[in-house]
């Protein structure tokens, strides 16, 4: 043992300890004598103070109570940090499942999380509790839980934050030995399956049926009400029946309407999956499509304008369908675009694609009513559209016939500026081929 070394220093000499809290010692040292100076401390109280110093930077660090406690908590943190040991089989499998997976240890933090769950929950990190990443209580209840008894659980919520959507937990314990022992889990797989598309449909079918329902309630009730009054106190009344008549004549063919429409909505999305395979020829569907439509457009005052192409315009379709995509468009424009003004159907090329574009110059349409205008019943003004004859399916219908027909429909308009419903589709341009003809001949 040398000089420099006791018995209670653990191999670090009081030389080495000195040096490595110079710093402080000399630090102290100038503040003591500072405050000798100033009077507020007399020498006997600085040099006592001084002496702790000295012993506390004597003592070695590992007996110090602070150090000690840090260590304690040092050693906590590394050991909570650290997941154990994930067999790379097992994480393997955890990686290849289709929905998003978080495989847990026993206090829920995450040794392994897929492609998927990271997609799912943007926030999950391997080494991260569970907690940080699921922020549902019911889940994480879920987890202690399962990892408590062994059970499996399964739990749905919905989130708000970031995206609206609904989810399904599925908690599973898993343990290593084998099937029969009873002991707590190893493990526990957290599997998160999206619902937000499915509850998306149930709730769609239910407003279906919810407005199909009242579209054919309305009408039935007032049929079976002038029928009543037929029957009874309008029976010998001349004039009275004539009007009751005709009112009954209106709302069976708003409910025949209704029906078509229906039955329509049926037919193309049980063909949805079959693009059509025959040409038409587009510019000959609008100009079929104005002319069907001119007594309505001179009935309100409205003028409808088109100018077509030189040449033909053909696309895969299937023409009867075309036509009731545009005749939808254009009805609706002369309905609700405002009378007295005009109506602009448009033909143009893009690319391989054609555009056919129906513009009115009424009031427009809200931003907020944008997105859903294609729904099925989905109204920007009920009342109006009841008393125009409208279905609620007219957009809904050009929607599906459009997307069968693997195409794109916009919508753009600004309130007070009027709207613009485009149809794209793939088209081919017979003229450029006569022309290209010619040219190599």
């Amino acid at each position: 043992m040398s000089a420099n070394e006791t018995p209670t220093g653990s191999g670090t000499s009081l030389a080495a300890r000195l040096a490595a809290a110079q710093g402080v010692l000399l630090a102290g040292a100038i503040v003591l004598a500072g405050a000798v100076v100033a009077g507020g401390l007399s020498v006997a109280v600085a040099l006592l103070i001084g002496a702790g110093l000295l012993v506390g930077a004597l003592i070695p660090a590992r007996r110090r109570p602070v150090a000690r406690a840090l260590a304690r908590f040092g050693t906590a943190e590394t050991t909570l940090s650290a997941p154990a040991p994930v067999d790379s089989r097992l994480g393997a499998l955890v990686q290849a499942l289709p929905e998003a997976a978080l495989l847990l240890d026993p206090r829920g933090t995450v040794l392994v999380a897929n492609a998927e769950a990271a997609r799912t929950v943007a926030s999950v990190r391997v080494g991260d509790p569970v907690s940080f990443a699921v922020r549902v209580p019911e889940v994480l209840e879920a987890v202690r839980s399962a990892s408590a008894d062994g059970e499996p659980r399964r739990v749905e919520f919905a989130e708000r934050v970031p995206l609206d959507r609904w989810l399904q937990a599925s908690v599973v314990p898993i343990r290593f030995g084998p099937a029969g022992e009873r002991r707590k889990p190893d493990a526990t797989l957290l599997v998160l399956r999206d619902l937000t598309q499915q509850r998306r449909v149930e709730q769609m079918r239910v407003d279906f049926i919810a407005n199909a329902s009242h579209e054919l309630r309305t009408p039935l009730a007032s049929l079976s009400g002038f029928i009543e009054t037929l029957q009874g106190p309008a029976r010998n009344d001349t004039p009275a029946r004539e009007r009751f008549l005709k009112i009954m004549g209106e709302q069976a063919r708003r409910m025949s309407r209704l029906i078509d429409d229906l039955l329509s909505l049926s037919r193309i999305e049980m063909t949805a999956h079959m693009r059509p395979e025959a040409e038409v020829d587009l510019v000959a569907v609008v100009n079929h499509v104005r002319d069907a439509l001119a007594p309505l457009a001179l009935e309100r005052g409205v003028a409808i304008a088109f100018v077509p192409p030189a040449g033909p315009v053909m696309a895969r379709g299937d023409r009867d369908e075309l036509i009731r995509v545009f005749e939808n468009l254009v009805e609706n424009a002369l309905k609700y675009g405002g009378a007295g003004e005009e109506v602009t159907v448009t033909l143009v090329r893009d690319g391989g694609e054609a555009i056919v574009g129906v513009r009115d110059y009424g009031p427009g349409i809200a931003p907020e009513h944008l997105p859903r205008l294609t729904e099925r019943f989905y109204r920007v003004d009920t009342a109006h559209s009841r008393e125009q004859g409208g279905t609620g399916l007219g957009l809904a219908i050009v929607k599906h016939i459009v997307a069968r027909h693997r195409g794109r429909l916009v919508i753009e308009s600004r309130p007070g500026e009027g709207a613009t419903f485009s149809v794209r589709l793939s088209a081919r341009f017979p003229k450029d081929e006569k022309t290209e003809v010619s040219s190599a001949a």
